[in-house]
């Protein structure tokens, strides 16, 4: 890209050296994209060295890759989220996929579905009716780890409280769906670590299904993404889902037939020219 960064000045040593360097540095007026950087993650205006990347560049580059590689491969700190969760008055059941292992869990997605065995039995007599909260550790256990019990606790603010918690690892969104069927739930909250990218490395997704069964397809639940302090802030992600959950229960039914209007302001009817209520 030409013309965004200006060529650093050359050095010199010697004496004369800022009169040599000031003579041969260029004017040039302030460059938009350097401003432009100020209000977004995305690499722009990188700048060059000759031929390539400037070395920070390259670096901060290979320090994001590493991130968001940890954010797939981490393992969800079950005790530690179960604590979390205790102080907020929750206890929660464990439980897992049908992935044995973390490479099983990336190869074979259909596994990160379904419940294994052992947790369909350690769900029986878990009943929740209502709703039913699950968090997965998804494709980013730092995600779940850093945002779902502080979600959680925006949500019990925001007059939102489940019946039943449950953690789940090596998990997919669908996975949720079973869950809330084992525990009677009418609806389900499964909050996932979305995949991370360079720029996002802990944002999670929280994806609401009501009347949960096996075999749901997506498009029967709404999803809110990208809850993260550098996203969608928690409050404002408590707020949206809060809504959600409250027409959701009002209305019975999730995904295309519930569209998000949280942001649309209610209007009562004598508020509008022309139009009487009785």
């Amino acid at each position: 890209m030409t013309g965004t960064l200006p060529d650093l000045a050359m050095h010199w040593d010697g004496d004369d050296a800022s009169e040599r360097t000031s003579a041969r540095a260029p004017t040039s007026p302030p460059d938009p994209w350097t401003l432009l950087r100020r209000h977004t993650p995305a690499r722009i205006s990188l700048g060059r060295a000759g031929t390539s990347l400037p070395t920070a560049e390259v670096l901060r580059f290979a320090a994001a890759h590493a991130a968001a590689r940890d954010a797939v491969h981490l393992p969800l700190d079950v005790d530690a989220l179960r604590a979390d969760l205790h102080g907020l008055g929750l206890d929660a059941v464990t439980v897992a996929s049908r992935a044995g292992s973390r490479v099983e869990y990336l190869r074979r997605p259909d596994l990160g579905r379904q419940l294994a065995p052992e947790s369909c039995a350690a769900l029986d007599g878990a009943t929740g009716h209502g709703l039913c909260i699950v968090i997965g550790d998804g494709l980013s256990a730092v995600a779940a780890q850093m945002h779902a019990v502080p979600l959680i606790a925006a949500l019990h603010a925001a007059g939102v409280s489940a019946s039943r918690v449950v953690v789940a690892t090596q998990a997919r969104v669908a996975l949720g769906d079973e869950i809330g069927e084992c525990v009677g739930a009418s609806l389900v909250l499964m909050l996932l670590g979305e995949r991370p990218g360079l720029s996002s490395p802990d944002s999670l997704g929280a994806y609401l299904t009501w009347a949960p069964t096996a075999g749901r397809a997506d498009s029967e639940r709404n999803c809110v993404s990208n809850i993260r302090p550098d996203g969608l802030a928690l409050p404002e992600a408590a707020a949206r889902i809060a809504w959600l959950v409250r027409e959701s229960q009002r209305r019975r039914v999730t995904g295309i037939e519930l569209k998000d209007d949280s942001e649309v302001p209610a209007i009562a009817g004598d508020d509008l020219p022309g139009l009487t209520t009785t």
